[in-house]
């Protein structure tokens, strides 16, 4: 129901979003949002910095003993009554999948929000083989309508404004009256949930995605806002979770600290409304739950981070706080990055799990201003990583000839100090000169990406000194 929204290259992308006033009005609203809230959580927890510790650490030994967690894992839900099968890319998880749906005799699936069924692209391909997936998350559920991906991992559709939600519903819900209005908020999450509700009752299999795996108990842990995780796994009688090897945690008492962690990062919550521990199939006492239960834990490139110095990319809990802080994400929105996962995360996420060649653009769509890492709750080092992913461009050569030229002009000066401070002096007088004493540049040569959007400034003009002056200055003080 709608065209794509990404071609697969940023740039083009990010123009294309810039130009899109509806969007910028969207992003504008989002922008103070998720931050502002999750400012006023941690004021309310004076030991939110202590949890940060303890969560990376928590993280950290996970990591380091992944091996020995994993399998304990797998032992405590065979223990409990379910089953682990083991994907080493995408493909191999979707027809993993595939075959768990097709032993079900399944021909619908429903299921709660999971970025890593969208990064093994499993929608489509349950499609492909005549299963329908659908998805009960609010967000995923209004751009699965669309024919969207995500544009946010915890906001899948904060692209958009509640017109174009009810211009949606109207067009899918040809059953319902066509005159009902659906400017409300309220209205259309009414309806959603009144389509939906069938849905829950009729599907063959459901499936989710997992925020924590448990080793010691072989629980997965699943949050969410709306409760439909919750339903979707408790009537059918197959349930699916499909998850990456990372989403380990050694013990019930390590997963607390992360979960007061998550929620405050995400939305500013003190804790998500649901938090549901699930611990293999339905028993004899209880009154519900699937009698088949099936958790698929796929690699997809991590073990490449992990061994790739990208290791601590690997204690991302998926809050999207450094998403909701990013100066780039907040202008072009989550669509061109051209991946489920955006902003500084998915920068460095997906180079890894695409390759450099095909996804290089990202780890550039960064001001490298370290917002992220000072919100991260897992202390993740993403500008460092962003630079790593650079440099790797630089000594694959991947990056055009032109700015390979410019930076190795750039490392040759700033290596000569007095050569330096010659060139920069030049630079200075032919700015004054062509900016004529206006003060700033219009238009330059080579510096057409910088012109094109604002003027370049001239340093030293109307009494300002430059960077050197003042460093200079600073450094006698």
């Amino acid at each position: 129901m709608s065209a794509p929204v990404a071609s697969g290259d940023f740039s083009r992308d990010a123009r294309r979003a810039l130009a899109d006033d509806r969007l910028q009005a969207v992003l504008a609203r989002f922008g103070d949002g998720f931050p502002k809230a999750r400012a006023e959580a941690i004021a309310r927890l004076p030991e939110f910095g202590a949890l940060r510790d303890e969560g990376k650490a928590i993280k950290d030994h996970a990591l380091d003993n992944l091996d020995v967690y994993l399998e304990m894992f797998e032992s405590n839900v065979i223990n409990a009554g379910g089953m682990v099968h083991w994907a080493r890319d995408a493909s191999e998880a979707r027809e993993v999948v595939l075959r768990l749906c097709r032993d079900a005799n399944a021909r619908t699936v429903t299921k709660s929000k999971s970025m890593v069924s969208e990064e093994m692209g499993i929608n489509e391909h349950l499609k492909a083989n005549g299963i329908d997936p659908i998805e009960t998350d609010l967000g995923e559920y209004i751009i699965q309508l669309r024919d969207e991906p995500p544009s946010h991992i915890i906001a899948p559709a904060i692209h958009l404004d509640k017109q174009q939600v009810a211009d949606t519903f109207r067009k899918a819900h040809t059953a319902r009256p066509a005159h009902r209005k659906l400017e409300e908020p309220r209205i259309l999450l009414d309806e959603a949930r009144e389509e939906l509700r069938t849905r829950f009752l009729e599907a063959d299999v459901s499936m989710s995605g997992a925020n924590m795996l448990v080793a010691e108990t072989g629980s997965v842990v699943v949050v969410s806002n709306e409760g439909n995780a919750d339903l979707a796994m408790a009537l059918p009688g197959t349930h699916i979770v499909i998850s990456t090897i990372e989403k380990i945690v050694p013990t019930l008492n390590d997963a607390q600290p992360i979960l007061r962690l998550l929620a405050r990062s995400a939305t500013g919550q003190d804790i998500t409304v649901y938090t549901s521990f699930i611990t293999g199939p339905r028993r004899a006492a209880d009154l519900d739950g699937p009698e088949n239960y099936h958790i698929v834990l796929v690699d997809n490139g991590r073990t490449s981070l992990f061994a790739g110095g990208f290791r601590e990319m690997l204690r991302c809990i998926r809050c999207g706080s450094c998403i909701n802080h990013c100066p780039v994400y907040n202008v072009v929105g989550g669509h061109a990055y051209n991946s489920m996962y955006e902003g500084p995360m998915g920068s460095v996420l997906t180079p890894g799990l695409r390759g450099l060649e095909t996804a290089g653009d990202l780890p550039n769509a960064s001001t490298l201003c370290g917002k992220c890492e000072t919100v991260c709750p897992m202390k993740i080092p993403l500008p460092a990583m962003l630079r790593k992913w650079r440099q790797q461009q630089i000594e694959r050569r991947l990056i055009p000839v032109t700015r390979r030229f410019g930076l190795g002009v750039w490392a040759f000066l700033v290596r000569r100090p007095r050569l330096c401070r010659i060139a920069c002096r030049f630079g200075g007088l032919a700015l004054r000169l062509g900016a004529r004493g206006r003060g700033r540049v219009a238009a330059w040569p080579l510096a057409s990406g910088w012109t094109g959007v604002r003027d370049l400034a001239v340093p030293g003009q109307s009494g300002s000194e430059t960077f050197m002056t003042a460093w200079r200055r600073g450094r006698r003080r």
